[in-house]
């Protein structure tokens, strides 16, 4: 297994990792979406490969906020539900502070839903502190 950068060709693997956490996407939107973000510098998305099989990714994002200036944030990470626990996560989590530093920042952040009650030792146990609790609203647009 190798952390390496996610390519356009990994948008099936990475759309049934995705489809697999409870955000369903068809390989079709998804390689749309990694087309759209992997030539951003400002983007980061690696893969754990398994010889063409995917047992996970990342993607990372340089915010910048007017509350808060700039950040990098973990924005998405799914490990394959039955790779969890063998250090793949741990892996990729390792890969997004490596390109953090590349950038100069000092910090990572990351927001994890209540209801992953899974993940949050997980990233407590890699140094993460919780800093708050929050809401998420959405509000449907009506589409002229």
């Amino acid at each position: 297994m190798q952390v390496r950068a996610a390519c356009a060709d990994d948008a099936v693997e990475i759309a049934r990792l995705a489809t697999d956490l409870g955000y369903p996407v068809s390989p079709v939107v998804m390689l749309d979406r990694l087309r759209g973000l992997l030539p951003r510098p400002d983007h980061h998305i690696s893969v754990v490969d398994a010889g063409g099989i995917l047992r996970g990714w990342i993607a990372v994002e340089h915010r910048r906020t007017l509350e808060s200036g700039e950040r990098v944030e973990i924005v998405g990470l799914v490990v394959d539900a039955a790779c969890r626990g063998g250090g793949i996560g741990r892996m990729l989590v390792a890969d997004a502070e490596q390109w953090a530093r590349r950038l100069g920042f000092e910090a990572v952040s990351v927001r994890s839903n209540i209801v992953r009650e899974g993940s949050h030792p997980f990233y407590e146990r890699l140094g993460y502190v919780r800093r708050k609790t929050q809401h998420f609203y959405v509000k449907l647009l009506a589409v002229d």
